[in-house]
């Protein structure tokens, strides 16, 4: 915001100095206006309708009196108050008693200076790129004054807008009574490029609704090639002036080859590819050939991420990198990772017969791009046994040839479905003693240089990780910790505020892991308690707790629904089945609770989808937002369930296999929830028993208290896959985002070890 105050604070003063070295002072810059002054009765109303914008402008400021204060400068609120008040008071007299005016042209400019004032007064509280700053004020009437003396003498005021801001200009033109002016076209076109140039990502949409624009060739050209390609593909399709101009240009081989894309109904197949035929390395027809083979089209998809990934290690992005890892996770997903998700109850060789003539490469790539909806039983029984074999379980290799792309997620999935320590241990170990080996190097380049990256991504991978090493690879999570204190004590030298913030968290988030540092990380990264889930916290106005469970038809979830009536079917709780599309269970003793589940209707109709919309429907009419939702279902109904969530969820139990994997999607929908989770199989027999003692809990008005409710649900349950399920305070990437969004946000410097 400083730096558009400054912005116009210089404006302000050249552009004054401008006008008064051409023309010196203007007679409203020096005319007292009468006392006895009234305006002609036939135009009272113009002045009173410029005095009410006047007024109105005036309290925009958060209070009703005779100052415009806008910024913390007093010269600058001094300049726009007298803009405002006194000479939009000259204006008025000079426009009221000029003897070279009549009646029509003065109604004219009245109403002109009226809607500059209407236009300034709703644009300038704007949050878009349409907002003009209000430190222009008074450029905006002066100018609006030089335009009505120019345009009194049939004069052009294309000089007066070209050398204005666009808010400015735009402001001047909203007085909507310059259209007839020899100028005002000159004037518009020089302010639509203003806003092209000021906002790229939005020229193309501009020029569309500025049709006849006369240098819309030249800025199609000038378009950032990189940033905005998948814009011209889909403009070029329109059927409209800017369409035909993008269609025209044949002299330009990258928008040459968009429209060539475009006109194909097979277009978007085409434009993952769309760096390689520019460049000559691939036709339209190579990908013809392909692009109705599954298989094939998919390993054309690995071959060009392999090599926009070599390219990238020597800083040449390819144009449109994004558009082809999006479309290379489809179609992993779609043609593979789906398909053998789908079939997990069939024997190995049926269920992974897509896959098997898949090579190492590419079967990285199906895993990688599956992160978060891949089965733990299609990872560690299918993909990565298959990965290694093709390999010759030489995992150092895979990754030479892969150029290291995306390594930090598949690190982070192999520690995940704990694989980490296969992959690890198929690196070559090193020859002389003391030497560092290949894994130790990939593992300390896995924590390294994080601060280097645009998003959170790579750091929450980090985080992911750790809480599987720390349990199943000790000497790696030690190793690991050392090169997070190595790695902030380098970025403290170099006073990078990002590097110090994340490996700051990284740090107290590893030690944290193991329970016995007692490590409190409220207090030491300022985030949300995470070991306790207040009961207070979970109550809504009229004093009660709202659960809501989602259910799914599949046969699998009929029998669980049944089960899970079952466990309220004693004198704590009371069942209500009046309902076709799902049930209510309310408490019969102690605190309020209430507990609504949708029916687990058959799915073939989509009846667990409609019945799910109608309770939705029912607690939001009726204000009832759950703090506690709990999916129960297999992982590839997780989506549903997270779309379909309160905000208002506190505590969110994902009891499916996999749902570690999509803690991420939750917290974008419930930014402080308190997330359950397994990093593999989801199993009843750890389900039930977590979701009735919550349930008895909360009813007996507790506190949950998550360490020690882990030990008390750890002995009640004895299913293996209890090992698996991670608790709040375990959920490490999740507590990575938020304390890194605290860290940069909120505190000054992140605090040191």
């Amino acid at each position: 915001m400083m730096k558009y105050v400054k912005y116009y604070i210089v404006c302000l003063f050249l552009l004054s100095a401008q006008f008064i070295s051409a023309q010196g002072l203007s007679v409203s810059d020096t005319l007292t206006i009468p006392a006895n002054f009234k305006p002609e009765f036939k135009r009272q109303l113009n002045h009173d309708k410029i005095d009410a914008e006047q007024k109105r402008i005036l309290a925009s400021d958060g209070k009703a009196d005779s100052f415009f204060n806008i910024s913390d400068n007093e010269e600058i609120n001094y300049l726009a108050t007298q803009a405002l008040t006194k000479k939009v008071d000259v204006l008025q007299y000079l426009i009221e008693t000029d003897t070279l005016l009549d009646h029509r042209l003065k109604v004219k400019y009245l109403y002109g200076l009226e809607s500059v004032l209407k236009y300034f007064s709703l644009a300038s509280q704007l949050t878009t790129d349409k907002k003009v700053n209000p430190v222009g004020l008074p450029i905006i009437i002066r100018s609006y004054e030089e335009c009505v003396n120019q345009d009194k003498i049939h004069q052009s005021i294309e000089p007066i807008i070209e050398k204005l801001p666009y808010d400015v200009g735009i402001a001047v033109l909203g007085a909507d009574i310059f259209e007839n002016n020899k100028g005002y076209t000159d004037a518009r076109n020089n302010l639509v490029l203003k806003f092209c140039t000021l906002h790229p990502e939005k020229m193309l949409a501009t020029l569309m609704d500025n049709p006849g624009m006369p240098f819309a060739d030249s800025l199609v050209r000038a378009i950032d090639k990189m940033k905005f390609a998948k814009q011209l593909y889909d403009y070029s399709q329109a059927n409209n002036s800017l369409g035909r101009i993008i269609r025209s240009i044949n002299d330009d081989k990258f928008i040459r080859t968009i429209v060539q894309m475009a006109k194909s109904r097979s277009g978007q197949q085409y434009f993952p590819f769309l760096d390689n035929i520019v460049s000559g390395k691939l036709t339209i027809a190579d990908i013809d050939e392909v692009k109705n083979d599954s298989l094939l089209y998919y390993r054309l998809l690995v071959k060009t991420e392999m090599d926009y990934a070599g390219r990238l290690l020597n800083k040449d992005t390819a144009f449109e990198y994004k558009s082809l890892s999006k479309r290379l996770v489809d179609k992993a997903k779609a043609s593979f990772v789906n398909i053998i998700n789908g079939l997990h109850t069939e024997a190995a060789s049926v269920r992974f017969k897509c896959i098997q003539p898949l090579t190492a490469e590419e079967l990285y790539y199906l895993a990688v791009s599956s992160d978060g909806s891949i089965y733990t039983s299609s990872f560690v029984k299918g993909v990565f046994p298959l990965m290694m074999k093709k390999i010759n379980y030489r995992g150092d290799s895979l990754l030479m040839l892969l150029h290291f792309d995306k390594y930090r997620k598949f690190i982070k999935m192999s520690a995940g479905f704990n694989t980490l320590s296969t992959f690890l241990s198929s690196f070559p170990q090193p020859q002389n003693p003391g030497e560092e080996s290949y894994a130790e190097k990939l593992m300390k380049a896995f924590v390294g240089k994080l601060e280097q990256g645009d998003g959170l991504e790579d750091g929450v991978d980090v985080a992911d990780s750790y809480a599987s090493i720390e349990e199943s690879i000790k000497p790696l999570a030690v190793q690991m910790l050392k090169n997070v204190e190595d790695n902030y004590e380098r970025n403290k030298k170099a006073g990078n505020k990002r590097g110090m913030a994340i490996y700051n968290i990284l740090r107290n988030l590893f030690l944290s892991a193991d329970t016995a540092n007692h490590v409190d990380l409220t207090k030491v990264l300022g985030i949300p308690p995470i070991y306790e889930m207040p009961y207070k916290s979970l109550v809504n106005k009229n004093g009660q707790v709202v659960m809501q469970v989602f259910f799914y038809g599949d046969k699998d979830g009929q029998g669980i629904f049944r089960g899970f009536v079952r466990m309220f079917q004693n004198r704590n709780w009371q069942i209500d089945e009046s309902n076709k599309q799902w049930v209510k269970i309310t408490s019969a003793n102690g605190k309020p609770v209430i507990i609504f589940a949708n029916r687990a209707l058959p799915e073939e109709l989509g009846e667990d989808e409609q019945a799910q919309k109608a309770l939705h429907k029912y607690m939001e009419q009726n204000q009832l937002f759950p703090t506690v939702t709990i999916h129960r279902g297999h992982s590839y109904y997780a989506d549903a369930t997270i779309s379909q969530m309160f905000p208002s969820s506190k505590i969110v139990f994902l009891g499916s296999c996999g749902g570690y994997h999509l803690i991420h999607d939750v917290l974008a929908k419930a930014d402080d929830a308190h997330i359950i989770a397994s990093k593999q199989i989801g199993a009843t027999e750890v389900n039930r028993p977590f979701f009735q003692l919550l349930a008895d809990k909360v009813r007996t008005g507790q506190n949950i208290d998550w360490i020690p409710f882990w030990e008390e649900l750890d002995r009640m349950v004895a299913a293996r896959e209890f090992e698996d399920y991670i608790p709040p305070y375990k959920n490490l990437g999740a507590l990575f985002i938020k304390a890194y969004k605290i860290a940069m946000g909120e505190e000054a410097e992140p605090k040191s070890f």
